[in-house]
């Protein structure tokens, strides 16, 4: 296939085809009930988003000779989609272990002759340069509407960039000039999302986003109902005196989203009290399909469990209708782990 065929097939957007569009929902053979099933029906779909990922750099890659670039010598991407890296070290250790698995790409760059930008790869040109060594890398002339619909797609694939990170990069697309389809197809997502993000982008400063972070397991939801509360002027100003505070700082990036959507909580940290009971962060648990999510909300001796579906509403009935036998497989976990 010409190298032009492929660009097209793949970055066209009425060929385009979301890489995590919905589609029915096949069983692992591996599945089965209970906490083991639960285990493998994750691994099989985390080895499914890295496949997808895979599939789009070896389209995107096909038929193009890889060479190997100084890394000091790249430019990033005109437009940034990571907040922050928590596994950087664990990809440097990995590529000393093994080498580089995969190129990245990158285009020639647009204005400096002779120089290169990276289009995605920019967490391997690092580890590249922290280890002294040439990065592998394929070389593909680019429109910077192909750049980021590439970037965003290969990072949509691994479902590596949080839901606000995922906002933010949109909400820099937006900020660039691109069109609707462009950033639709860069994230492999559809109108609805798209405008839960803008919403999400637009209520909460800048500031706040950045001093939360990635936020790695606060979901689409939850961002929206903090947007909800930052329309109020007194709650933004809360905000941003708790942000600042050496307590907030020091929490992971869940604990300070928490804190901020519970300021309550938060403001007696500031002050120096200790509240009576802080409630656990909020967590999440999605359907591999994702027809269903569940939030739990734990508070001392209560327990909450949120559950919606778009899709299955069957499924808060049948766990209803089973709360006994969970609860009896509960009690006998306790008694295997005391055996232990």
């Amino acid at each position: 296939m010409a190298r032009k065929g492929l660009m097209a097939g793949l970055l066209e957007e009425d060929e385009f085809t979301a890489v995590n569009s919905e589609e029915p929902h096949v069983q692992s053979p591996r599945s089965g009930r209970g906490a083991f099933g639960m285990m493998s029906r994750a691994a099989d779909e985390m080895a499914n988003k890295v496949e997808a990922a895979e599939e789009i750099e070896k389209q995107l890659l096909i038929g193009d000779t890889v060479i190997e670039l100084d890394p000091n010598e790249l430019e990033g991407s005109f437009i940034t989609d990571r907040i922050a890296d928590d596994r950087f070290e664990e990809l440097v250790q990995a590529i000393r272990e093994r080498g580089q698995d995969s190129p990245i790409l990158v285009r020639p760059h647009p204005t400096e002759a002779g120089r290169f930008q990276i289009v995605f790869g920019h967490r391997r040109t690092r580890a590249a340069k922290e280890l002294g060594v040439k990065v592998r890398a394929v070389v593909k002339a680019l429109s910077d509407r192909e750049h980021v619909i590439a970037q965003g797609q290969e990072n949509t694939a691994r479902e590596d960039l949080s839901f606000i990170e995922r906002t933010m990069f949109a909400s820099r697309l937006v900020g660039l000039g691109f069109d609707n389809p462009t950033i639709l197809s860069a994230l492999a997502t559809n109108k609805t999302v798209l405008s839960k993000m803008m919403s999400v982008a637009s209520q909460v400063p800048e500031t706040i986003l950045q001093a939360i972070g990635a936020a790695k397991n606060i979901g689409r939801e939850r961002w929206y109902e903090l947007s909800v509360s930052c329309r109020d002027p007194g709650y933004r100003e809360r905000a941003q005196v708790i942000a600042a505070s050496e307590r907030f700082t020091a929490a992971s990036s869940d604990d300070r989203f928490n804190m901020l959507l519970n300021l309550e909580i938060a403001d007696a940290a500031k002050e120096g009290e200790q509240p009576s009971t802080v409630p656990s962060p909020a967590r999440q648990w999605f359907a591999p399909d994702r027809s269903v999510q569940a939030v739990v909300h734990q508070k001392g001796k209560n327990f909450k469990l949120s559950m919606k579906s778009d899709v299955d509403q069957g499924f808060g009935t049948y766990l209803t209708d089973n709360l006994d036998q969970l609860f009896e497989a509960y009690l006998a976990s306790k008694t295997e782990l005391v055996r232990r």
